[in-house]
């Protein structure tokens, strides 16, 4: 059991029921037991990966040396090798986190693996990957990552009405945000009618925060730069380093309206013991040096969230992480106006966040090319060292 040590912000957060997640996953963090104290001392309650993730993993480390070597030995593939270590690291880290799935009635407890960023924009090859890696892994505690682009939202209702559990991820606006909220509720409302059981399926939708106020800094300085009067520059600069907290929060206003007790066909749902769909912040780390490296963290605690921190940024917030209660339900109107103020001064947020999203499937696309590579790289070395001559 996770203790309870009140001075351990991280505890605080789960006290006021935002769950913390890390996004990293390693064999070494496995293999020494890292991740299990994480769990039993901080009470991380699950763990997100990516591409990205695991080309680190696997090509900065030789923890994954002997295992393929194994399978070089066997003869397999590349495809094989990659596919078989990402799903062996996936299964563990289940494992792991068990008994918090279990104790918290499959709410936390999960781990997430994701589908290839190339079929983002595939309807029908992200369905068929979505539950192959679910049969691969098989394990309850799964959440299996899927884009939430417009091709995306089926592929997410179809796996949810299956009752695989879906992390839907690249969300950087609240219209996608709300479609793919609908979809799990369409989802649910399914397997009702289906006479089939909604209370062990999970889902969260991954709502990305820093790179948002990425873009729209770069967006706002370069107004800055052609601004002439104080009074229109004072705006600009009152908006820096605010529209990914504003963003985020208005999210959770429409996550409370969707999934609030005073929603009447929610409410029918959860009284079969269905759950509410979480929204995640995801890309919770600090781009930026000038600015408080937990910032994304305190700004944005509420009831059913998770916020999934990579390793950096969860022992940051445990050193000097300040929890002040409820902030992503604080000041809407102000975030409102900060919104609104942005698309005053002729800068479409629409238009930042479909970028975004273009962005991130180009660069997960690329992290899972480089994943491709790295494996090939140490396959291709382990199988020359395989082949020379003893003494050599």
């Amino acid at each position: 059991m996770p203790t309870t040590t009140s001075g351990n912000p991280l505890h605080q957060l789960e006290a006021l029921g935002q769950s913390v997640w890390q996004d990293n996953i390693t064999r070494g963090q496995l293999q020494s037991g890292s991740l299990k104290k994480l769990v039993e001392e901080d009470g991380l309650s699950g763990v997100t990966s990516n591409p990205s993730i695991f080309e680190k993993a696997i090509g900065g480390s030789s923890d994954y040396d002997g295992a393929i070597r194994q399978m070089v030995r066997a003869g397999k593939d590349t495809a094989t090798i990659l596919d078989t270590v990402m799903a062996d690291d996936i299964r563990a880290t289940a494992d792991v986190l068990r008994p918090v799935w279990e104790r918290s009635g499959h709410r936390d407890g999960f781990v997430s693996i994701e589908v290839a960023a190339n079929l983002a924009r595939d309807t029908e090859h992200t369905l068929s990957e979505a539950r192959r890696l679910w049969k691969l892994v098989d394990r309850p505690n799964l959440m299996v990552k899927i884009p939430g682009t417009v091709e995306g939202v089926p592929a997410v209702k179809q796996c949810l009405s299956e009752g695989i559990n879906i992390n839907i991820t690249l969300l950087f606006s609240i219209a996608h945000y709300e479609a793919v909220a609908q979809a799990f509720i369409e989802a649910l409302e399914s397997r009702v009618a289906a006479g089939q059981p909604v209370d062990q399926l999970s889902s969260v939708a991954s709502f990305f925060v820093s790179r948002v106020d990425t873009i729209a800094d770069k967006a706002i300085s370069a107004r800055l730069q052609g601004a002439t009067d104080a009074a229109t520059k004072a705006k600009l600069e009152g908006l820096l380093g605010k529209i990914a907290v504003a963003n985020a929060k208005l999210a959770y206003a429409r996550f409370e309206a969707l999934f609030g007790a005073d929603n009447a066909r929610f409410a029918r749902l959860a009284a079969k013991g269905a759950q509410v769909q979480r929204p995640l912040w995801a890309s919770t780390s600090m781009k930026d040096p000038k600015r408080r490296d937990v910032l994304y963290v305190e700004e944005l605690i509420a009831p059913d969230t998770v916020n999934t921190m990579p390793p950096a940024t969860i022992d940051a917030f445990r050193e000097h992480g300040v929890v002040r209660g409820a902030t992503a339900k604080d000041d809407l109107a102000g975030a409102r106006r900060t919104i609104q103020t942005l698309e005053e001064i002729g800068i479409s947020l629409e238009s930042l966040t479909d970028q975004l999203e273009d962005e991130g499937i180009t660069q997960f696309k690329d992290a899972y090319d480089r994943l491709t590579d790295e494996t090939a790289k140490k396959v291709a070395s382990l199988r020359s060292q395989e082949k020379q001559p003893v003494g050599r």
